[in-house]
């Protein structure tokens, strides 16, 4: 007789039962653990942050920008908790104490060594899944982003940190990763 192991799955529960300072995602019900950021990271991560958040107030507009931590429940279920670097959420109802419940309008998450495959692949599709409309993976490595339009159904573009990059559900904003690290 053959005897499959079963793996463990994970809930939201077990995400708050983490040690203080521990940080971790739930994607279908496994634990992804997560590295702490360096200083590049966090300063893309308040640059853009700003960026958006500045662009938002200047034309009274309704949508949050909010930098991890902030939990995202991407799906109503217990086995799925992401905390995406940034979230940019429109409908103020998916939002309450505990994060965001549903998918964030837009995402952008800053490439680490660590998180590298986590980035591109899994969230990708996850994000894709969940209905985000837009998705950014800001690579500083590689000094380029890959932007994700899920509402056009069209095939990434990648674009250096030179470059002006139009922010899709933002038709005249646009942003210049090289500009925000001067």
């Amino acid at each position: 007789m053959n005897v499959l192991k079963q793996e463990k799955l994970y809930t939201i529960d077990d995400i708050y039962a983490l040690p203080d300072g521990e940080r971790a995602e739930l994607i279908d019900g496994q634990i992804y653990y997560m590295a702490p950021p360096n200083y590049k990271h966090q300063r893309l991560v308040m640059e853009l942050s700003g960026t958006l958040r500045d662009y938002i107030r200047s034309r009274s507009g309704n949508c949050e920008v909010l930098p991890a931590p902030f939990a995202v429940f991407l799906n109503a279920d217990e086995k799925t908790y992401v905390e995406p670097d940034i979230s940019v959420i429109c409908d103020k109802n998916k939002l309450d104490d505990r994060g965001c419940t549903g998918a964030p309008d837009f995402i952008i998450e800053i490439v680490s060594p660590s998180s590298r495959r986590m980035d591109y692949s899994t969230k990708n599709a996850l994000y894709s899944d969940a209905g985000v409309r837009e998705y950014w993976i800001v690579d500083p490595e590689k000094e380029h982003t890959t932007v994700y339009r899920y509402e056009e159904d069209a095939a990434p573009a990648i674009f250096s940190f030179d470059y002006s990059i139009a922010v899709g559900i933002y038709k005249d904003l646009e942003i210049r990763i090289s500009e925000l690290l001067k």
